[in-house]
């Protein structure tokens, strides 16, 4: 998972990019990029790291321009490299830069395809290069010495036609402006905005309302599955749809785990959404535990506490914050291994015996992925001296890897994977198990919007892939990126890239 941002200004845009991207971090810890134009010259400033790390004073007073993008990452196939950093840049046609959300589950085949017919070269194993010399293939053909919207668009409803996946995209030409597009489906989020200043209309895009309600953009709506927007630098908007077939089939993912509570995707909210899946989840645990000793309900920070503290109204039952975190550390299913991931949990979460001791807890997290963490918390909810210690997921079971953008495992590495829920609760030491309906949860989200969505992927749940291209071959080649163990291999080779590359990834290219 990843954030994009972009925004074409009436006056530097380099703090505002900045701002916006901290208020993305959470969608990804592992790298940051800044890229702005300036009299038709590009300035680029990225590399692994948070936000607040990348970017120091000296680098911020170079990336000058009135329009530029930015991009945080965490890496889909394991890969920590600095050279994967984005936004990535191509010298022709024109100067492009180009930053993305999301997975192409084809990207083995266009890599081919962008050497053998469109001759280009890819220096990375990431996709979003392979997207970006897609897009700048199809913009060449055409031609043209300038870009013009007409163009443009062309040039996206080719990349729809010849790309597969969920991605989100932000471009920016040098000299002519910002590019932003969404795949048919609409997986990914991408959201744009305006600005009425003295000196005219400014614009941006980012993957979440929040990063636009930072600066105080005007939210104006969604990107539509399949749609491209074009912003030139003089302030103009252009829009068109550039894709046939499409359908809003966002991911169901994002609401459980992925974006802020306080932004609305798809004209959905994400709080009012996790509300309801605590207050469906407090009825299942009333359907299958009617006769519940439950003392107290203790959420696992951060992103269950709204449907915690929803679910423990509904039972009646009190709300405690039973864990202290420490803000400083990363999501844990993101680490590399299970060791980093065994040891994290202790240094992210302190228990407070006085909310345990004696009592029948019932713990609150958004999903279960590995069941690392859950088995550590629990673990530490008894030496607490908790009695009896509940778990409950505001999402089903994990059970099939994300092809569209998320770094999980492969599907033998899920707790889920080949296990009843008793044999899960059992694994992971709790006394019961309770785990949210699929239907429940899309119900979440759905209720109470005016969302044109009717469908979510859910594909991490029912292992039902929307863009219909998945199969065990391709699983296959997934476990080799994703699993644990080979992990390790990529940190490894990688190292290779990074040999080459002594001078940090800064300055004007």
């Amino acid at each position: 998972m990843c954030g994009i941002v972009g925004i074409v200004g009436k006056s530097h845009v380099n703090q505002g990019i900045y701002d916006a991207l901290t208020v993305l971090q959470h969608r990804g810890q592992d790298a940051a990029g800044i890229v702005t134009s300036y009299q038709n010259k590009l300035y680029l400033r990225k590399d692994n790291g948070l936000v607040r790390d990348v970017f120091r004073t000296r680098h911020m007073q170079r990336l000058i321009g009135n329009m530029g993008i930015g991009h945080i990452r965490y890496p889909t196939a394991g890969s920590s490299s600095s050279a994967e950093a984005q936004p990535f840049y191509v010298n022709s046609p024109y100067g492009i830069t180009l930053a993305h959300n999301g997975n192409l589950t084809n990207a083995e085949q266009l890599a081919q395809d962008i050497y053998r017919e469109d001759l280009r070269h890819v220096n990375t194993t990431s996709d979003s290069e392979v997207l970006l010399n897609i897009f700048a293939h199809e913009l060449q053909v055409q031609g043209q010495i300038k870009p013009t919207p007409e163009v443009i668009f062309n040039a996206v409803r080719r990349v729809h036609e010849r790309v597969k996946g969920g991605y989100a995209v932000v471009a920016m030409i040098s000299g002519y402006g910002i590019v932003a597009f969404r795949d048919p489906n609409g997986i990914r989020p991408a959201v744009f905005g305006s600005k009425q200043t003295s000196a005219g209309t400014e614009y941006m895009v980012a993957s979440e309302s929040v990063a636009l309600d930072a600066l105080e953009f005007k939210i104006e709506r969604d990107i539509a599955p399949g749609e491209a927007i074009v912003v030139t630098e003089e302030g103009e908007l252009h829009t068109r749809l550039c894709a046939d077939n499409t359908r809003l089939t966002p991911c169901l993912f994002e609401y459980v785990y992925f974006a802020r509570p306080d932004s609305i995707m798809d004209e959905m909210a994400v709080y009012k959404a996790r509300l309801r899946m605590g207050e469906k989840l407090a009825e299942k645990i009333v359907r299958e535990h009617p006769e519940h000793d439950i003392d107290v309900v203790i959420p696992i920070p951060d992103t269950s506490r709204s449907s915690a503290l929803e679910l423990a109204k509904k039972l009646g039952v009190k709300y405690r914050e039973g864990f202290m975190k420490n803000r400083y550390i990363g999501r844990t299913f993101i680490m590399p291994g299970q060791t980093q991931r065994k040891k994290s949990v202790r240094q992210k979460l302190n228990a407070l015996d006085l909310e345990f001791r004696g009592k029948n807890v019932l713990l609150v997290d958004d999903s279960i992925v590995r069941g690392t963490t859950c088995e550590q918390i629990i673990e530490m909810a008894r030496d607490a001296g908790a009695n009896k210690v509940y778990f409950a997921s505001a999402a089903p079971a994990v059970r099939y890897p994300n092809v569209y953008g998320i770094d999980m495992p492969a599907k033998d590495e899920f707790i889920a994977h080949g296990r009843t829920t008793d044999e899960i609760a059992k694994d992971i030491g709790a006394d019961w198990l309770v785990y949210q309906d699929l239907q429940d949860l899309i119900d979440s989200c759905l209720e109470g919007s005016s969302t044109s969505a009717t469908a979510f992927d859910c594909s991490v749940f029912n292992g039902e892939y929307v863009t219909g291209d998945i199969d065990e071959e391709y699983f296959e080649r997934l476990h080799l990126l994703r699993s644990d163990s080979s992990k390790g291999r990529h940190a490894v080779e990688n190292v290779a890239i990074d040999l080459h590359n002594d001078d940090s990834p800064e300055g004007q290219l």
